[in-house]
């Protein structure tokens, strides 16, 4: 069963250029997207923020690719949360887990979720882009901050050498439910006058927090004219968003190959039977003693 196809959602994301082109914006609703990741995974708030926030940039940042290409991002913060896994496409398919999805915290000072404490602030966060070449690119830098929004700006100054504002957001319902989800990405282009740069540096300022826009209601197209001015915006691309897994019955029966005869027989032998589960949508496969010896067939 693959995940996203056919599922009508109303998460997308908007380009666009700013400032007559001296600055590239997206902006991003995905709300369903994370409610469909919250109930594969069964995550907790606290989890649920984590993995919605990284899956919002994931979808953003795979919006900038191109054709075919896809990125993973890594984070591994050395917080009980543990490592979280983000795959997404230039076709605003994402993926995503957390290894922990079960975790959970009082709110911390500010009211919010404590997403800092359950990613934790001593690791890194990674980036690998398949980019259709033959290596791919791969950028890393040290978690600054925990919250994400912080630690992927952080990234793209860093690694990109893009001054760029990232962020991120999500609200969860007393039911563990998702109420709202979503980010915006601001990009300088080189060339980028300061009076721009102040005007974007006041604007942020006073903005309300991402998932509060969302929560009332406001597009991602209405989201960067709020950030940004609606005089100053100009809306290149729309692209719908989805939770979508790349998993299917055939794929793990071609890892199962690469297990070999031997331990294949092994597997016929002691349980007659097999399964396996896919990390990121949690969707399970089972394998008949017919279909493991049509496997054998095939392996070497």
């Amino acid at each position: 069963m693959s995940i996203g196809r056919g599922i009508r959602m109303n998460d997308y994301l908007v380009k666009a250029l700013a400032y007559n082109g001296q600055v590239r914006a997206y902006a991003v609703r995905t709300t369903e997207t994370i409610s469909e990741a919250e109930r594969r995974h069964h995550t907790w708030p606290t989890a649920s923020a984590a993995l919605g926030r990284a899956m919002s940039a994931g979808v953003m940042m795979g919006a900038m690719l191109k054709g075919e290409e896809k990125l993973t991002i890594k984070i591994e913060g050395g917080g009980p949360i543990g490592p979280i896994l983000i795959d997404s496409n230039s076709k605003g398919e994402v993926r995503g887990y957390v290894t922990n999805p079960q975790t959970h915290f009082d709110l911390n000072e500010h009211g919010k979720l404590d997403v800092r404490r359950a990613v934790g602030t001593t690791g890194t966060l990674s980036v690998i882009k398949d980019i259709g070449m033959r290596e791919n690119f791969s950028g890393q830098v040290p978690i600054i901050s925990g919250e994400l929004g912080e630690d992927f700006t952080y990234y793209f100054v860093t690694s990109e050498q893009t001054p760029s504002s990232v962020g991120l957001g999500v609200l969860v319902n007393p039911d563990n439910t998702i109420l709202a989800a979503g980010g915006f990405i601001l990009q300088l282009m080189p060339g980028a006058e300061e009076e721009t740069i102040t005007d974007i540096e006041n604007r942020l300022q006073k903005i309300e927090p991402i998932s509060k826009l969302i929560q009332q209601g406001l597009t991602p197209e209405e989201i960067l004219m709020e950030l940004l001015g609606k005089e100053n915006v100009k809306i290149l691309e729309k692209l719908p968003v989805s939770f979508t897994c790349t998993c299917s019955k055939e794929r793990f029966g071609d890892a199962i190959i690469s297990l070999g005869k031997d331990e294949i027989k092994d597997m016929i032998d002691q349980d007659g039977k097999a399964e396996a589960q896919c990390h990121f949508c949690n969707e399970m496969y089972q394998y008949s003693r017919e279909e493991l010896e049509a496997i054998k067939q095939e392996a070497k």
